[in-house]
């Protein structure tokens, strides 16, 4: 376990305790917390990364080594002070590291700090940190991976702000498609943030039901018509499960083969009523064709209906 070199070392809180010890299959340092507040923990699988170096302050962990046996990468665990003056100190000090831990980094955690007034809520204070904080995020040449699911990290109830993050080297975006999640906060004030491969694993889809289904004439018969057919014998809960998992396969049926593509559907009424009405522009229709007419014109508006509610439904979803 390699630290700074003796130039370097007044720059760090060498009263904190580091340590290297196996968890099972686990490797993982850790910055002891003072009292109840602070504290970092870095626990990694010795199988995909390979520790070489690494250097700790009672505001980082910064780990050197190798991922996968062929990347070459420095991780960071960030946990920024209150006070403006020592985060600037700490943005100094992260800079200097960057020389003696010189391939790309990738930095996660707690910064403290926003980059602009956009990521705050509730406060109007504006501060030179913040463009000290976009100084360090530009001499270090990191990027900022945007934050999907929710746009704060932390909040009093009162006022809101993003001080958690991921910084990356651009070298990280070539080797994995990252994207950084905000999970659901529970009883901290602040909510956990997860840095994952694009085709995160989010369980079975789940099965939207779509409410324009009620206007159809046959569905409230055929849904109930399933739901009675289904027999099945257990405790209550498992019933239940087991008829809705039968129903849910019925209704994906139900809507392809009776329910329809709505738009398709609208597309081809359309398309009838404008040939009808170019036939009207040059003859008179018949009394049929005048009744066929009428039929498609109350088929787009049934159509148009079921296409509205179905976009606005839809609309709800993004984001969920």
């Amino acid at each position: 376990m390699a630290l700074l070199q003796e130039t370097e070392r007044s720059n760090i809180d060498e009263s904190v305790v580091r340590s290297l010890w196996p968890l099972d299959s686990m490797e993982y340092i850790e910055v002891g917390a003072e009292g109840s507040a602070g504290g970092i923990l870095c626990i990694w699988n010795p199988m995909i990364f390979l520790l070489h170096e690494c250097c700790c302050s009672r505001n980082f962990i910064i780990l050197a080594g190798i991922m996968h046996s062929s990347i070459n990468c420095v991780i960071g665990n960030i946990y920024a002070p209150n006070e403006e003056l020592n985060r600037r100190r700490l943005w100094g000090i992260l800079s200097n590291l960057k020389s003696i831990f010189p391939n790309p980094w990738c930095l996660g955690g707690d910064f403290n700090e926003v980059k602009n007034i956009s990521e705050r809520k509730g406060c109007i204070r504006t501060d030179k940190g913040m463009g000290e904080f976009g100084n360090f995020i530009s001499n270090l040449e990191l990027i900022d991976i945007p934050m999907l699911g929710r746009k704060y990290t932390w909040d009093n109830s009162q006022s809101w702000s993003r001080i958690d993050r991921f910084l990356v080297n651009p070298e990280w975006l070539e080797w994995y498609r990252y994207k950084v999640w905000g999970l659901p906060r529970l009883f901290s004030d602040q909510s956990p943030i997860l840095l994952m491969e694009d085709d995160r694993n989010w369980g079975q889809k789940p099965f939207k039901f779509i409410n324009t289904w009620v206007l159809h004439p046959k569905f409230l018969g055929d849904a109930k018509k399933v739901w009675d057919s289904t027999n099945v014998h257990n405790w209550a809960c498992y019933i239940i499960m087991e008829k809705l998992r039968a129903l849910k396969v019925a209704l994906k049926k139900w809507n392809m083969e009776v329910f329809g593509d709505v738009e398709s559907k609208l597309k081809e009424a359309k398309c009838e009523l404008h040939s009808m009405d170019l036939q009207f522009e040059v003859k008179e229709l018949t009394e049929e064709e005048e009744g066929r007419r009428k039929e498609v014109r109350g088929l787009i508006w049934k159509f148009s209906k079921r296409n509205e509610w179905m976009w606005i439904q839809k609309s709800s979803w993004i984001g969920l």
